[in-house]
């Protein structure tokens, strides 16, 4: 039998922040410096970290959910601002996740990645670590739903022609799981993210990583 005939899926779905990218106390740090931009009221680190993996729109509305509109893109543009301000020194990828990215491709693996970035944050990341050619293909928020609407996992399916029953998710969030869920997908959780164990458990996740290693154990 060929390699790819006793592969348990065609495709591997990536969250990126939280799950490859040790980015969180960053994004809650540029959170933070778009409150005080916008004269809100800080919240706290729990509360920042608990949106991340959303579009952006959508967890500024979470985060805020009376601010208004006008408020939200200078929001936006201010969180933007200040984290490509830091951009000149990336968040790390968390211990052992290149080589297990590499490990899978060899093995004979698509991969992909579902992001809540912008696809010009994405971009920027992956031309950064020179690491795009690792990646059949990618969705970011800004050009499709953000999770857990499953658009973003239906359009990876279509690009790289695969059914659910083929797929895994893996990610960090409540919001990887429940996109997952609602595209019909298995999901992989990892404790190392932003959302506990016991969160990401009440999805049926097929496993839950405690460790970097723990995702290739389970694949291969």
């Amino acid at each position: 039998m060929s390699v790819m005939e006793v592969l348990p899926y065609k495709l591997v779905v990536f969250d990126w922040d939280g799950t490859l990218v040790d980015s969180a106390e960053r994004i809650v740090e540029c959170l933070r410096h778009a409150s005080q931009n916008v004269r809100l009221p800080l919240l706290s680190d729990r509360e920042y970290s608990n949106i991340i993996g959303l579009g952006m729109f959508e967890a500024i509305r979470q985060l805020y959910p009376d601010l208004p509109e006008s408020d939200i893109h200078v929001f936006r543009d201010a969180y933007r601002d200040e984290f490509l301000g830091r951009s000149h020194e990336p968040s790390p990828f968390f211990s052992g996740v290149p080589d297990i990215l590499s490990l899978l491709q060899c093995k004979g693996y698509a991969l992909a990645v579902a992001t809540g970035k912008s696809r010009k944050g994405l971009v920027r990341e992956l031309e950064t670590r020179d690491m795009g050619c690792l990646f059949h293909a990618t969705r970011c928020a800004d050009e499709t739903r953000s999770k857990p609407d499953p658009m973003m996992l239906n359009q990876l399916m279509a690009e790289v022609r695969c059914q659910p029953e083929e797929v895994l998710m893996i990610g960090d969030s409540i919001y990887d799981m429940e996109m997952a869920v609602n595209a019909g997908i298995d999901r992989l959780a990892v404790t190392w993210g932003v959302h506990d164990r016991e969160r990401l458990a009440s999805f049926g996740p097929v496993c839950i990583a405690e460790r970097v290693s723990d995702i290739s154990d389970s694949l291969l």
